[in-house]
């Protein structure tokens, strides 16, 4: 990677990518500590019995700009939620999957849906904050240290709301500027940028830890930085497992010329469904915690209401489990609406090509179902792992050293997924680009 990097800064042309690449990361990284006018935020508002939330999610997306209510709070996450939806759309209506086979046009007309589909979610979660702001009296005073009411209550709020909408607006503007002048996969490296920009805030974490005193911690603070590496390597791994289906391609005879009878493979990734598993079941998970969030007369814990809060927090074994579930249950989901296995066979049938020992046809849409079948569940396994890691160490020595107060770590597997599969694809961008310039010492 290192090596790609230098080599791609030696290119005039690609130097000049990654340095606007490099300023439209510190414009948004400005923008996220930019504060938001008429709110007065002084800490932390995601802590303590906020910390298993959806505004926890909303956190680690942001970089920590969401905890502090500055201009690009609401960062990147309503431009991704709006994707999904498209994606999903696109699989349900069937005029929009035309115009995602329509070629440059019709992926022009669907994202410009999606800009305005993010600007509504922008709205419609600024405007949740606001609200979220407001019961918890983060808004500005007046000089009574009272509430505003009337119309300066109002155009606090109006101002608020467009200024947080229009944060949104201005990343994914960002994003697509990255993409179109940039390194590319813009929206990625602004995700990237605010994922990474936490960094800081853990190194001081497990510092803290050591500074305690005690020797138990010296001991798991090295622990952990080496799980951290370990699992780095284990998403690079996951990343690039591929199973190869072999595909044999019938001679023809066009003219004078024999064509086909050429042998290749079909390759399909292990992790077919990426980081959307763990994004879609931390989601379901965080709901109930921040229902919790708005209830003031909170159920006592001997309760029905109160056992089922419980569960879903996150220094709950009944929270890892059913998060390990949700797991594999999304990956299942997304793998059937993204690969269609009599489509796939229709495809062979009509080029000619077919897989070795298995008859054309429904025999061959039903082995590639197979295949998928058993990967989804590999690839969902492997998310598994990387996901409930730091649950379950977190649960293990919250109750070993519950005398001294425990150890939580606040990078998720989430996070570590997102971060390698951005500088994966960041890197094949480079390497591609550098191919098409013939760069000389790129295959030396």
């Amino acid at each position: 990677m290192i090596k790609t990097l230098v080599n791609a800064w030696k290119i005039a042309d690609i130097r000049k990518k990654l340095l606007f690449t490099a300023f439209i990361i510190l414009v948004f990284r400005i923008g996220s500590v930019i504060p938001v006018p008429f709110l007065n935020i002084t800490d932390d508002i995601v802590s303590g019995d906020k910390a298993n939330s959806i505004l926890t999610y909303l956190s680690m997306m942001t970089g920590s700009a969401f905890n502090y209510g500055t201009v690009f709070a609401m960062s990147i996450t309503p431009y991704i939620n709006a994707s999904i939806i498209m994606q999903l759309l696109a699989v349900a209506i069937p005029a929009l999957e035309r115009m995602q086979k329509e070629g440059e046009e019709g992926r022009k007309k669907i994202a410009s849906i999606t800009r305005f589909v993010t600007v509504v979610l922008g709205l419609l979660q600024s405007l949740a904050y606001y609200f979220y702001l407001r019961a918890n009296n983060y808004l500005l005073m007046d000089a009574d240290g009272a509430a505003f009411t009337g119309f300066d209550a109002v155009f606090q709020a109006v101002v608020i709301i467009a200024v947080l909408t229009a944060g949104t607006a201005v990343i994914m503007w960002l994003g697509e500027q990255i993409t179109l002048s940039g390194i590319g996969n813009g929206i990625s490296i602004i995700l990237f940028a605010g994922i990474v920009s936490r960094f800081p805030t853990l190194i001081r974490q497990l510092f803290q830890y050591i500074n305690t005193g005690h020797m138990i911690y010296k001991i798991l603070v090295p622990v952990v930085i080496v799980c951290f590496l370990l699992m780095i390597a284990y998403i690079v791994f996951m990343d690039n497992s591929e199973r190869r289906l072999p595909i044999t391609y019938a001679k023809r005879v066009v003219g004078r010329k024999q064509m086909g009878g050429q042998n290749t493979h079909m390759p399909i990734k292990v992790n077919m469904s990426g980081v959307l598993p763990v994004i879609f079941a931390s989601s379901i998970l965080s709901l109930p915690g921040t229902v919790q969030m708005f209830i003031k007369n909170q159920p006592a814990e001997d309760t029905f209401w109160g056992k089922f809060f419980d569960a879903f927090q996150g220094d709950s074994w009944w929270y890892a489990g059913m998060y390990f579930l949700l797991i594999i249950f999304f990956a299942y989901f997304y793998s059937t609406i993204q690969y269609n296995p009599i489509e796939m066979a229709n495809n062979l049938r009509k080029n000619n090509g077919a897989i070795p020992g298995i008859r054309p046809g429904r025999p061959t849409s039903d082995y590639i179902l197979k295949v998928l079948s058993r990967l989804t569940l590999i690839g969902a396994l492997m998310l598994s792992v990387i996901a409930l890691f730091p649950i379950v160490y977190s649960l293990i020595c919250n109750q070993a050293l519950e005398d001294i107060g425990g150890m939580t770590i606040s990078l998720g597997g989430t996070s570590l997924i997102i971060m390698c599969g951005v500088a994966l694809e960041t890197v094949k961008q480079l390497e591609s680009q550098m191919m098409m310039r013939h760069y000389k010492g790129f295959l030396d």
